[in-house]
Protein backbone atom coordinates (compact mmCIF):
# COMPACT_ATOMS: atom_id res chain seq x y z
CA UNK A 1 0.00 0.00 0.00
CA UNK A 2 1.12 4.13 -0.98
CA UNK A 3 0.18 7.27 -0.04
CA UNK A 4 0.94 10.29 -1.25
CA UNK A 5 3.06 12.82 0.85
CA UNK A 6 4.03 16.55 0.70
CA UNK A 7 7.40 16.95 1.06
CA UNK A 8 9.72 19.99 1.37
CA UNK A 9 13.42 19.74 0.08
CA UNK A 10 14.28 23.16 0.15
CA UNK A 11 12.87 26.53 0.14
CA UNK A 12 9.75 26.53 -2.22
CA UNK A 13 11.22 23.40 -3.48
CA UNK A 14 7.86 21.31 -2.38
CA UNK A 15 6.96 17.95 -4.09
CA UNK A 16 4.19 15.47 -3.64
CA UNK A 17 5.80 11.83 -4.23
CA UNK A 18 4.32 8.58 -3.26
CA UNK A 19 5.72 6.70 -0.62
CA UNK A 20 5.03 2.84 1.23
CA UNK A 21 2.43 3.02 3.96
CA UNK A 22 4.16 1.78 7.19
CA UNK A 23 3.46 -1.65 8.81
CA UNK A 24 0.15 -1.16 11.38
CA UNK A 25 1.77 -2.48 14.52
CA UNK A 26 0.41 -3.30 18.49
CA UNK A 27 -1.50 -0.06 20.06
CA UNK A 28 -1.42 1.94 16.45
CA UNK A 29 -4.14 3.00 13.83
CA UNK A 30 -3.77 3.73 10.05
CA UNK A 31 -6.10 7.22 9.74
CA UNK A 32 -6.93 8.15 6.39
CA UNK A 33 -6.02 12.25 6.51
CA UNK A 34 -9.21 14.48 5.14
CA UNK A 35 -8.25 17.86 6.32
CA UNK A 36 -4.87 19.58 7.10
CA UNK A 37 -4.06 23.25 8.03
CA UNK A 38 -0.81 24.86 6.96
CA UNK A 39 0.43 26.62 10.06
CA UNK A 40 2.73 29.16 10.47
CA UNK A 41 5.53 27.40 11.35
CA UNK A 42 5.30 25.35 8.09
CA UNK A 43 5.34 28.30 6.11
CA UNK A 44 8.60 29.23 7.90
CA UNK A 45 10.02 25.79 6.68
CA UNK A 46 8.67 26.75 3.12
CA UNK A 47 9.96 29.95 2.66
CA UNK A 48 12.69 30.53 4.56
CA UNK A 49 14.10 27.10 5.15
CA UNK A 50 12.95 27.36 8.65
CA UNK A 51 12.91 29.41 11.57
CA UNK A 52 15.49 30.63 14.42
CA UNK A 53 18.47 27.79 14.89
CA UNK A 54 15.83 25.56 13.51
CA UNK A 55 16.77 24.27 10.16
CA UNK A 56 15.59 21.59 7.55
CA UNK A 57 18.52 19.69 6.81
CA UNK A 58 16.85 16.67 4.92
CA UNK A 59 13.57 16.46 2.83
CA UNK A 60 10.48 16.57 5.43
CA UNK A 61 7.07 15.80 5.26
CA UNK A 62 5.35 18.72 6.33
CA UNK A 63 1.91 19.22 9.05
CA UNK A 64 0.95 18.96 12.00
CA UNK A 65 -2.58 19.94 12.15
CA UNK A 66 -4.48 17.07 10.92
CA UNK A 67 -7.95 15.06 11.03
CA UNK A 68 -9.08 11.78 9.12
CA UNK A 69 -11.12 8.62 9.64
CA UNK A 70 -9.86 5.49 10.71
CA UNK A 71 -9.28 2.89 8.02
CA UNK A 72 -7.82 -0.33 10.17
CA UNK A 73 -6.95 -0.46 13.63
CA UNK A 74 -3.64 -2.91 15.03
CA UNK A 75 -4.10 -5.21 18.04
CA UNK A 76 -4.61 -4.09 21.93
CA UNK A 77 -6.39 -1.00 20.43
CA UNK A 78 -9.02 -0.04 22.43
CA UNK A 79 -12.22 2.34 22.02
CA UNK A 80 -11.40 2.85 18.62
CA UNK A 81 -12.63 1.18 15.33
CA UNK A 82 -12.68 1.78 11.74
CA UNK A 83 -15.05 4.96 10.28
CA UNK A 84 -14.16 6.72 13.66
CA UNK A 85 -13.19 9.82 12.26
CA UNK A 86 -10.42 11.28 14.60
CA UNK A 87 -8.17 14.98 15.25
CA UNK A 88 -4.79 13.73 15.46
CA UNK A 89 -2.67 14.80 18.69
CA UNK A 90 1.24 15.77 16.65
CA UNK A 91 3.01 15.45 19.60
CA UNK A 92 4.57 12.07 21.03
CA UNK A 93 6.57 12.99 24.37
CA UNK A 94 8.35 10.23 26.17
CA UNK A 95 6.67 9.51 29.21
CA UNK A 96 9.81 9.09 30.84
CA UNK A 97 12.02 12.29 31.45
CA UNK A 98 12.35 14.38 33.87
CA UNK A 99 10.25 16.81 32.22
CA UNK A 100 7.35 14.25 31.30
CA UNK A 101 7.49 12.93 35.07
CA UNK A 102 6.84 16.45 36.43
CA UNK A 103 3.46 16.85 34.34
CA UNK A 104 5.40 19.50 32.01
CA UNK A 105 5.19 17.17 28.58
CA UNK A 106 5.03 19.75 26.13
CA UNK A 107 8.33 20.06 27.63
CA UNK A 108 9.87 16.82 26.73
CA UNK A 109 13.16 15.80 26.11
CA UNK A 110 12.49 13.43 23.40
CA UNK A 111 9.36 14.56 22.12
CA UNK A 112 8.51 13.73 19.05
CA UNK A 113 5.79 16.24 16.94
CA UNK A 114 4.90 15.90 13.64
CA UNK A 115 6.67 17.92 10.92
CA UNK A 116 9.39 19.60 13.04
CA UNK A 117 12.68 19.86 11.75
CA UNK A 118 13.84 20.44 15.29
CA UNK A 119 15.25 16.86 16.03
CA UNK A 120 17.31 15.09 13.66
CA UNK A 121 16.17 12.80 11.37
CA UNK A 122 13.26 15.09 11.56
CA UNK A 123 9.74 14.17 12.05
CA UNK A 124 7.44 13.42 9.19
CA UNK A 125 4.47 15.07 9.22
CA UNK A 126 0.73 14.28 8.43
CA UNK A 127 0.49 15.52 4.99
CA UNK A 128 -0.41 12.01 3.61
CA UNK A 129 -3.22 10.00 2.74
CA UNK A 130 -2.59 7.66 4.83
CA UNK A 131 -0.35 7.97 8.14
CA UNK A 132 0.13 5.27 11.06
CA UNK A 133 -0.23 6.78 13.96
CA UNK A 134 -0.35 5.61 17.99
CA UNK A 135 -4.03 5.44 19.69
CA UNK A 136 -3.22 7.79 22.02
CA UNK A 137 -2.77 10.48 19.44
CA UNK A 138 -6.81 10.44 18.56
CA UNK A 139 -9.60 12.16 19.62
CA UNK A 140 -12.66 11.30 18.06
CA UNK A 141 -15.71 13.77 16.95
CA UNK A 142 -19.10 13.32 16.09
CA UNK A 143 -20.90 13.18 12.97
CA UNK A 144 -21.78 17.08 12.91
CA UNK A 145 -18.17 17.93 12.95
CA UNK A 146 -16.09 18.21 9.72
CA UNK A 147 -12.80 16.93 9.56
CA UNK A 148 -11.58 20.66 8.33
CA UNK A 149 -13.04 21.82 11.60
CA UNK A 150 -11.21 18.90 13.68
CA UNK A 151 -8.23 19.99 12.16
CA UNK A 152 -8.08 23.16 13.74
CA UNK A 153 -7.96 21.55 17.18
CA UNK A 154 -4.12 22.06 17.15
CA UNK A 155 -4.02 25.64 17.09
CA UNK A 156 -6.58 25.98 19.11
CA UNK A 157 -4.70 23.83 21.52
CA UNK A 158 -2.47 26.10 21.87
CA UNK A 159 -4.45 28.83 22.45
CA UNK A 160 -6.09 27.28 25.43
CA UNK A 161 -2.54 26.50 27.00
CA UNK A 162 -2.31 29.97 26.78
CA UNK A 163 -4.73 31.03 28.81
CA UNK A 164 -3.77 28.45 31.60
CA UNK A 165 -0.68 30.06 31.75
CA UNK A 166 -2.12 33.93 31.95
CA UNK A 167 -4.65 32.92 34.78
CA UNK A 168 -8.26 33.82 35.39
CA UNK A 169 -9.50 35.80 32.35
CA UNK A 170 -13.14 36.12 33.22
CA UNK A 171 -13.95 39.80 33.41
CA UNK A 172 -10.25 41.10 32.15
CA UNK A 173 -9.48 43.71 29.81
CA UNK A 174 -7.45 41.68 27.44
CA UNK A 175 -5.22 42.96 24.25
CA UNK A 176 -4.45 40.40 21.44
CA UNK A 177 -1.63 41.39 18.78
CA UNK A 178 -1.85 39.61 15.92
CA UNK A 179 -4.92 38.23 14.04
CA UNK A 180 -3.66 35.33 12.61
CA UNK A 181 -5.18 31.75 13.23
CA UNK A 182 -3.17 32.00 16.59
CA UNK A 183 -4.89 35.63 17.41
CA UNK A 184 -8.44 35.23 16.54
CA UNK A 185 -8.26 31.40 18.10
CA UNK A 186 -7.32 33.54 21.33
CA UNK A 187 -9.82 35.84 20.87
CA UNK A 188 -12.38 32.98 20.87
CA UNK A 189 -11.07 31.57 23.73
CA UNK A 190 -11.11 35.08 25.73
CA UNK A 191 -14.69 35.31 24.71
CA UNK A 192 -15.77 32.01 26.22
CA UNK A 193 -13.80 32.74 29.62
CA UNK A 194 -15.70 35.34 30.20
CA UNK A 195 -13.34 38.45 29.13
CA UNK A 196 -15.08 41.92 29.69
CA UNK A 197 -13.22 43.58 26.43
CA UNK A 198 -11.04 42.09 24.08
CA UNK A 199 -9.02 44.20 21.32
CA UNK A 200 -7.03 42.93 18.26
CA UNK A 201 -4.81 44.54 16.48
CA UNK A 202 -2.90 43.50 13.31
CA UNK A 203 -1.79 45.42 10.23
CA UNK A 204 -5.10 43.90 7.73
CA UNK A 205 -8.57 44.34 7.31
CA UNK A 206 -9.38 41.06 5.65
CA UNK A 207 -8.09 39.26 9.46
CA UNK A 208 -9.33 41.74 11.36
CA UNK A 209 -12.76 41.09 10.28
CA UNK A 210 -12.22 37.54 10.91
CA UNK A 211 -11.01 38.63 14.74
CA UNK A 212 -14.38 40.61 15.23
CA UNK A 213 -16.24 37.20 13.74
CA UNK A 214 -14.97 35.42 16.65
CA UNK A 215 -15.29 37.57 19.58
CA UNK A 216 -13.31 40.63 19.16
CA UNK A 217 -15.00 43.54 20.85
CA UNK A 218 -13.04 46.34 18.49
CA UNK A 219 -10.02 45.68 16.08
CA UNK A 220 -7.57 47.85 15.20
CA UNK A 221 -5.30 48.42 11.58
CA UNK A 222 -2.29 49.87 13.59
CA UNK A 223 -1.02 50.68 10.24
CA UNK A 224 -4.37 53.47 9.55
CA UNK A 225 -5.15 54.27 13.33
CA UNK A 226 -1.95 53.41 15.45
CA UNK A 227 -3.40 56.33 17.32
CA UNK A 228 -6.20 54.44 18.31
CA UNK A 229 -4.39 52.69 20.80
CA UNK A 230 -3.16 55.86 22.64
CA UNK A 231 -6.26 55.59 24.99
CA UNK A 232 -4.86 52.42 26.60
CA UNK A 233 -1.83 53.85 27.11
CA UNK A 234 -3.39 56.12 29.71
CA UNK A 235 -2.97 56.07 33.43
CA UNK A 236 -0.05 53.50 33.17
CA UNK A 237 -2.53 51.08 31.14
CA UNK A 238 -5.66 49.33 31.24
CA UNK A 239 -5.05 45.78 29.62
CA UNK A 240 -5.08 43.22 32.77
CA UNK A 241 -3.81 40.55 30.09
CA UNK A 242 -2.27 40.89 26.88
CA UNK A 243 -1.77 38.11 24.41
CA UNK A 244 1.26 38.48 21.91
CA UNK A 245 0.72 36.78 18.68
CA UNK A 246 2.72 38.65 16.35
CA UNK A 247 6.26 38.43 16.98
CA UNK A 248 6.84 41.77 15.61
CA UNK A 249 8.78 43.73 18.26
CA UNK A 250 6.45 46.98 17.85
CA UNK A 251 3.63 44.63 19.04
CA UNK A 252 5.44 44.17 21.61
CA UNK A 253 6.31 46.94 23.00
CA UNK A 254 2.41 48.37 22.25
CA UNK A 255 1.42 45.72 24.47
CA UNK A 256 3.78 46.56 27.08
CA UNK A 257 2.68 50.59 27.62
CA UNK A 258 -0.94 49.38 27.44
CA UNK A 259 -1.13 46.60 30.00
CA UNK A 260 -1.16 48.11 33.32
CA UNK A 261 0.73 47.88 36.17
CA UNK A 262 1.15 44.22 37.38
CA UNK A 263 -0.51 43.01 34.32
CA UNK A 264 0.47 40.07 32.04
CA UNK A 265 1.76 39.32 28.91
CA UNK A 266 2.18 35.84 27.06
CA UNK A 267 4.29 35.61 24.26
CA UNK A 268 2.66 33.10 21.82
CA UNK A 269 4.45 34.82 18.47
CA UNK A 270 8.16 32.99 17.89
CA UNK A 271 10.67 34.94 16.12
CA UNK A 272 14.33 35.68 16.84
CA UNK A 273 15.69 38.38 18.84
CA UNK A 274 12.95 40.85 19.85
CA UNK A 275 13.54 44.28 21.33
CA UNK A 276 12.27 45.08 24.96
CA UNK A 277 11.12 48.42 26.49
CA UNK A 278 12.75 46.55 29.68
CA UNK A 279 12.57 49.98 31.67
CA UNK A 280 8.88 49.85 30.91
CA UNK A 281 8.40 46.23 31.77
CA UNK A 282 10.28 46.56 35.49
CA UNK A 283 8.76 50.19 36.12
CA UNK A 284 5.38 49.09 35.60
CA UNK A 285 5.79 45.69 37.12
CA UNK A 286 4.35 43.57 34.17
CA UNK A 287 4.51 40.03 34.25
CA UNK A 288 5.98 38.45 31.06
CA UNK A 289 5.38 35.02 30.35
CA UNK A 290 6.13 32.53 27.82
CA UNK A 291 3.89 29.76 26.55
CA UNK A 292 5.21 26.80 24.48
CA UNK A 293 2.58 24.57 22.77
CA UNK A 294 0.26 21.96 24.72
CA UNK A 295 -0.66 18.95 26.69
CA UNK A 296 -4.05 17.94 28.43
CA UNK A 297 -5.11 21.09 26.42
CA UNK A 298 -5.21 19.22 23.08
CA UNK A 299 -8.35 16.85 24.07
CA UNK A 300 -10.37 19.97 25.56
CA UNK A 301 -9.76 22.02 22.39
CA UNK A 302 -11.11 19.05 20.67
CA UNK A 303 -14.45 19.01 22.33
CA UNK A 304 -14.75 22.92 22.37
CA UNK A 305 -14.61 22.05 18.49
CA UNK A 306 -17.04 19.23 18.40
CA UNK A 307 -19.75 20.80 20.06
CA UNK A 308 -19.27 24.02 18.56
CA UNK A 309 -18.52 26.22 22.01
CA UNK A 310 -15.91 27.49 19.77
CA UNK A 311 -17.29 27.70 16.12
CA UNK A 312 -13.93 27.42 14.26
CA UNK A 313 -15.50 27.76 10.34
CA UNK A 314 -14.73 31.60 10.16
CA UNK A 315 -11.26 31.44 10.30
CA UNK A 316 -11.05 28.22 7.47
CA UNK A 317 -10.09 30.75 4.22
CA UNK A 318 -9.81 27.96 2.12
CA UNK A 319 -9.15 24.48 0.88
CA UNK A 320 -6.99 23.18 -2.02
CA UNK A 321 -6.24 19.49 -3.12
CA UNK A 322 -3.03 18.29 -1.86
CA UNK A 323 -1.66 18.17 -5.52
CA UNK A 324 -2.39 22.02 -5.48
CA UNK A 325 0.19 22.74 -2.32
CA UNK A 326 1.91 25.12 -4.31
CA UNK A 327 -0.94 27.17 -4.31
CA UNK A 328 -2.13 26.70 -1.22
CA UNK A 329 1.21 28.11 0.50
CA UNK A 330 0.90 31.03 -1.71
CA UNK A 331 -2.62 31.70 -0.39
CA UNK A 332 -1.42 30.61 3.27
CA UNK A 333 0.99 33.31 3.11
CA UNK A 334 -0.96 36.25 1.43
CA UNK A 335 -2.63 37.58 5.00
CA UNK A 336 -4.43 40.44 3.09
CA UNK A 337 -7.11 37.30 2.56
CA UNK A 338 -6.06 34.36 4.47
CA UNK A 339 -6.24 33.41 7.97
CA UNK A 340 -5.81 29.81 7.60
CA UNK A 341 -5.61 27.46 4.66
CA UNK A 342 -5.82 24.10 4.68
CA UNK A 343 -5.23 21.36 2.23
CA UNK A 344 -7.64 18.24 1.28
CA UNK A 345 -6.87 14.83 1.08
CA UNK A 346 -7.99 11.53 -1.10
CA UNK A 347 -10.38 10.55 1.94
CA UNK A 348 -12.56 7.52 1.79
Amino acid sequence: METRVCRLYAPHDIRIERQPVEELRAGEVLVRIGAGGICGSDLHYYHDGGFGPIRVREPIILGHEVAGTIDAVGDAVKNLAPGDRVALNPSRPCNECVYCRQGLRQHCLNMRFYGSALRFPHEQGGFRDLVVAESFQCEKIGAETSLAEAAVAEPLAVCLHALARAGAVKGKRVLITGAGPIGVLTAAACTLAGASEIVVTDLQDAVLEVARAMGATKTVNVVREAEALDPYGAAKGVFDLAFECSAAGPALASAIQTVRPQGTIVQLGVTGELPIPANLLVGKEINLIGSHRFDAEFAEAVRLVDRRAIDVRPIISSSYPLEEAEAAFAHAGDRTRAVKVQLTFAEG
